[in-house]
């Protein structure tokens, strides 16, 4: 089964080129993989490492409150703070 494209998979024109340099088990390890799901090696790994960057991304853009946290800034968002003096100078200056 191949594996399903990425969002923009490129013409050969417009492609972008990243070269790996990897150990020869790695290497043999991920030809067999790429064998197995029907694809190439360069498909295999833009699939992998597209589905993998997301992920990674998404982690890092996802912020996740305990109970008492989300409580607590929700107060806040609700109840803000009055400005301080040094805050209404800032707002001054930037006006």
């Amino acid at each position: 089964m191949p594996i399903a494209s990425t969002p923009s998979t490129p013409s050969t024109a417009d492609a972008a080129r990243i070269n790996l340099r990897t150990s020869p088990e790695v290497k043999a390890l991920i030809e067999r993989a790429a064998a197995l799901m029907g694809t190439t090696v360069s498909s295999f790994i833009s699939q992998t490492m597209y589905e993998t960057s997301q992920r990674v991304v998404a982690e890092q853009q996802t912020l996740t409150l305990s109970d008492r946290d989300r409580d607590v800034f929700l107060a806040a968002l609700a109840h803000p703070p009055k400005p301080t003096q040094a805050l209404v100078d800032l707002m001054k200056l930037s006006a």
